[in-house]
C-alpha cells in the first residue's frame, strides 16, 4: 500500500474575490449602465398604431406619438440617446433616393417634434440612402448595375446637411462609400453645422446578422448583394484601414458592425485610437435571442446582460441595441 501523500494547498487563491456578491462587486472589471446604450427606433408617417415587426419580436415601427412616448421611457430608463431609422412609403422611393433630400420628410419632421419635446435626448441619425432607394441600395446605381461612390457623396452630405437643420446631434454614415466622412464634415461646416457629430461606421460587414433590419425598413436589395462596399467578413486589417481614414476625415466616433461575430475587430480598433467606440447590436443578434427564448431554451435577459457587457468588455463606450429598454431596469 502507497503511502497518502499530503498535497500542498494553492499559495494563489483567485476564488477569494469571487466569494461573496459584495466581492465580486468590488472588482468587478467592467461595468455596464444604462447610458452606455443607443435605442434604435424605426418610424412610421402619420398616426395609428405600432406595427410590430414580426422578426424582432417586442420591436415595433412607431409613428410619432407612439415614438414620443419611447422617447420619453427612454429617458426615464437613464439611455441617453436614440438611433431613427425611417420607413419610407414605397411610392416615395425612387431610383435617386430623392426622398432623403425633402426637409419636409418624415425624418426631418420626427426630429423637430422629439427635440421640441425632449431637447436633452440626443438623437443620432443614419445617413444611407437604402431605405429611399427603389433599388435597396445605399448608394447611386449606374447603368451598367454598379454601386457608384463619388457620385453617392454628394447626396449624403446633402443628406447629413438636412438633418443637421432639423436639428439632429449626430449623423451616422452607414453606406461605407469612400470619402464620405470628409464630404460630409466639410459640408456640414461649410454651413455652420461644426457641433453636428459624426458617427461613422468605420467597419460595417457585409453580415448575414441584418435580415430582420432590412425586413423592418424593406430595404433589401431588389439586385445583387452589399459586397462591393460593405467588409468582407474575413478580414481585419482592412478594418484598420477604414478606420484610420475616418479618423483623419474628421471622425468624432467609429462603429463596429455587427457587435459580438467581431468583438476581436472591436478590440484591435480600440488599440489604434482614443476616440470613443461603438458598436451594433445588430437585428440578427437580437433576433435570435428572443426567438429562443420564445422556446424556452435560453433566459433571454441573462444572455442580453452577458452579450452586452461583452461588447463593452471589448472596447466599445456605448452600444447600439435593440434590448435597451428590455436589460436598462435591470442594471
Amino acid at each position: 500500500m502507497e503511502p497518502t501523500q499530503t498535497l500542498t494547498p494553492p499559495y494563489f487563491r483567485p476564488r477569494r474575490n469571487r466569494k461573496s456578491p459584495a466581492i465580486r462587486r468590488l472588482v468587478q472589471e467592467t461595468l455596464l449602465t444604462p447610458s452606455d446604450f443607443v435605442y434604435p427606433q424605426f418610424i412610421l408617417s402619420g398616426s395609428g398604431d405600432p406595427v410590430p415587426i414580426a422578426s424582432m419580436p417586442g420591436i415595433y415601427r412607431l409613428p410619432l406619438e407612439a415614438l414620443l412616448h419611447a422617447a420619453e421611457k427612454t429617458l426615464q430608463l437613464g439611455i441617453p440617446a436614440m438611433a431613427l431609422f425611417p420607413v419610407i412609403n414605397p411610392e416615395l422611393k425612387d431610383p435617386h433616393g430623392s426622398e432623403a433630400l425633402n426637409p419636409n420628410g418624415i425624418l426631418p419632421q420626427t426630429i423637430s417634434a422629439l427635440k421640441k419635446r425632449f431637447p436633452e435626448l440626443c438623437l443620432i441619425t443614419d445617413i444611407a440612402l437604402d431605405p429611399y432607394h427603389s433599388h435597396g441600395h445605399d448608394g447611386l446605381v449606374g447603368d451598367a448595375g454598379e454601386v457608384l461612390n463619388d457620385e453617392t457623396l454628394e447626396r449624403l452630405a446633402q443628406m447629413a446637411l438636412v438633418q443637421a437643420e432639423a436639428g439632429v446631434d449626430m449623423v451616422a454614415p452607414s453606406d461605407m462609400m469612400d470619402g464620405r466622412v470628409r464630404v460630409i464634415r466639410e459640408r456640414l461646416d461649410s454651413h455652420g453645422y461644426t457641433q453636428v457629430s459624426i458617427l461613422s461606421y468605420a467597419a460595417k460587414y457585409a453580415s448575414s446578422f441584418y435580415g430582420p433590419f432590412r425586413d423592418a425598413l424593406s430595404s433589401s436589395p431588389s439586385k445583387g448583394d452589399k459586397k462591393g462596399y460593405q467588409m468582407d467578413p474575413a478580414n481585419s486589417r482592412e478594418a484598420l484601414l477604414e478606420a484610420t481614414l475616418d479618423i483623419e476625415e474628421g471622425a468624432d466616433i467609429l462603429m463596429v458592425k455587427p457587435a459580438l461575430p467581431y468583438l476581436d475587430i472591436l478590440c484591435k480598433i480600440r488599440e489604434i485610437t482614443h476616440l470613443p467606440l461603438s458598436a451594433y447590436h445588430v437585428s440578427g443578434e437580437y433576433a435570435m435571442v428572443m426567438a429562443a427564448a420564445q422556446k424556452g431554451w435560453l433566459d433571454a435577459d441573462q444572455v442580453f446582460h452577458e452579450s452586452l457587457l461583452s461588447i463593452k468588455r471589448a472596447g466599445a463606450d456605448m452600444i447600439f441595441t435593440y434590448a435597451a429598454h428590455q436589460i436598462a431596469p435591470l442594471l
